[in-house]
């Protein structure tokens, strides 16, 4: 990941950025990075006049690099009130300072965008993916400990997460849904949000306060696809089928998002929504995540050329918010070959393979390492301040 200092030399490139041109193609570009003298710098607000910046997102494996790799944090980690904490107290008090210090600093963006934009993300732990009532009511008090209106609260579309996601919403949080791999898990996702919107209309509270995202991921589905691949072509010697396995080799998370995206432009319209709209609501956009090529025979910025489309979000990690800036080419890709993304996810199924399975597969380990980041995090937070974990 880059660091800081080379995060402080953004914006320095000559001619038209490309990051703050996708606000033409109506996409908004965050970050997903923070680290606590990014914050105090001014290189934050920097990224924000410079690169169009336009929010941020962190995770645990985030924080736990900017605690474990850095002195930014050391007057809590050595404060007499550390002592009496745990690992998991530590953190949640560096990590709310943070949240809240870029709130504070993206709060122009958001009055500007007319709460559009300019949303910070902190994650529940990720230790109650699978616990309803555990998430239900840790989201609501780190709602309540950051206190500020563009906070978003990252809750993981697990079976059990959904329907809290439902009654966060219905009670007017700002919910981050992450870990969004099945197009089928998109749309009770988007269900979550409509229905919730209609309950708070039907009790005459406000809806135009009220954000969400659906954080899609991308390029994980590709590692995954991809190896599956490989596996097969190895393996079988009719030269038509290996023809149809090459040719969607790299192919499906973009298919798998402009197919997601188009279910997006269906659920987002029609007499249903524009009751809501009408009342102020505003759409739940999709938010591209996971977008680092992880394949380097790929172009290194595939993921963000690629989802370029009208009320999305793409959250950018500052080595491919770099490459972007340097020679990102836009264009309105999103709605681009819809029709051949489908074939190309119709002949996935055809080759053997279930897309249906790999979804799954990756929610189950996305979870798993989201989780094993939050030990790790923990692990250094504790020894950073001399507690146990």
């Amino acid at each position: 990941m880059t660091t800081t200092s080379t995060v402080s030399n953004l914006g320095s490139a000559q001619g038209a950025n490309p990051l703050k041109g996708l606000l033409a193609y109506g996409q908004s570009a965050w970050m997903d990075y923070i680290r606590r003298d990014l914050l105090t710098s001014g290189e934050l607000q920097r990224l924000i006049h410079d690169d169009g910046l336009r929010g941020m997102t962190s995770n645990p494996a985030i924080f736990e690099k900017a605690i474990a790799t850095s002195q930014d944090y050391a007057d809590i980690l050595t404060s007499a009130e550390a002592k009496k904490m745990d690992a998991k107290g530590i953190y949640e008090k560096i990590a709310i300072r943070d949240v809240q210090a870029a709130c504070d600093i993206f709060k122009p963006v958001y009055l500007e965008s007319k709460r559009r934009d300019g949303y910070v993300s902190l994650e529940v732990s990720p230790e109650l993916a699978n616990d309803a009532a555990g998430t239900l009511e840790e989201a609501r008090r780190l709602w309540k400990e950051v206190a500020r209106e563009n906070v978003m609260i990252k809750v993981p579309a697990t079976p059990e997460g959904i329907p809290v996601i439902r009654q966060l919403l219905e009670d007017g949080l700002n919910i981050n849904i992450t870990l969004l791999f099945a197009q089928s898990a998109y749309e009770q996702v988007a269900e979550a949000y409509i229905s919730a919107l209609e309950a708070r209309a039907k009790k005459g509270e406000d809806l135009s306060h009220i954000a969400s995202v659906a954080s899609f991921f991308v390029s994980r589905i590709d590692t995954l696809i991809d190896g599956i691949i490989d596996e097969k072509l190895a393996a079988e010697k009719d030269e038509s089928r290996r023809a149809v396995l090459s040719s969607i080799h790299g192919k499906i998370a973009i298919a798998n998002a402009k197919l997601t995206y188009k279910k997006y432009q269906e659920l987002f319209s029609g007499p249903r929504w524009q009751a809501l709209s009408a009342k102020g609501a505003q759409t739940q956009r999709l938010l591209w995540a996971s977008t680092s090529t992880k394949n380097p025979k790929y172009r290194d910025v595939i993921y963000v050329e690629e989802l370029i489309g009208a009320d999305t979000v793409d959250t950018i990690p500052p080595a491919t918010f770099d490459a972007f800036r340097a020679h990102g080419k836009l264009r309105n890709s999103l709605t681009e070959n819809v029709a051949d993304a489908q074939q190309t996810m119709d002949h996935l199924e055809k080759s053997g393979i279930s897309m249906k399975d790999a979804t799954h597969k990756l929610l189950v380990d996305g979870v798993k390492i989201f989780h094993e980041a939050f030990v790790k995090l923990l692990d250094a937070t504790g020894k950073s301040a001399g507690v146990h974990a």
